[in-house]
């Protein structure tokens, strides 16, 4: 699928019920994904054009237990070739920063690992259910295990909108080339 204008494209990929979408209208000031309370709704590719200058590529979540075998076959593939768009600058990795890293989670930063020259920056969300001090040491382990410098790796909150203007500044680097 080309876009029409090419314009630099950022994609956003999280299992479902990490938030994606309401940190994707956050980061936009306004409405532009559906937020749905049932998890595992976006079943497509949803693109964004944000201030004429860009794109979000909205992924369907992943790890939702509802979606068969072909479905979940169909979803590794629209992301591997996300992946391997020309117009990708980056990818924002929407993690809970309540929880652990599932399978899921692994298995999507070994697609994440494989394609080299894609940068990521990982979003943790949710970041307002923790204390202060939970947070920092759930940032710091998440940083850890996902092996991402401090750089890549932004605690956000949609509900309080701590962490967008630190994300929003991110994906300008990553659409600029700064952090590459």
């Amino acid at each position: 699928m080309l876009l029409d204008p090419l314009l630099p494209e950022v994609a956003f990929v999280g299992r479902s019920n990490v938030g994606k979408s309401t940190l994707l209208n956050a980061l936009a000031g306004r409405r532009i994904a559906k937020i749905s309370g049932t998890p595992g709704k976006t079943r497509a590719l949803n693109v964004f054009l944000i201030e004429e200058s860009h794109y979000f590529l909205d992924l369907p979540g992943y790890g939702y237990a509802r979606v068969c075998k072909v479905q979940r076959a169909a979803f590794r593939g629209l992301v591997k070739h996300t992946l391997r768009r020309d117009q990708l600058r980056g990818v924002v990795w929407l993690l809970d920063i309540r929880h652990p890293l599932s399978a899921d989670d692994q298995s999507m930063q070994d697609t994440l690992a494989e394609e080299e020259k894609t940068r990521v920056l990982a979003a943790l969300t949710k970041g307002d259910k923790l204390s202060s001090g939970k947070r920092s040491t759930r940032e710091r382990e998440l940083r850890e295990e996902l092996g991402l410098p401090e750089d890549q790796v932004v605690v956000t909150s949609a509900k309080t909108g701590a962490g967008i203007a630190d994300l929003k500044e991110a994906i300008a680097g990553l659409i600029s080339g700064a952090t590459q």
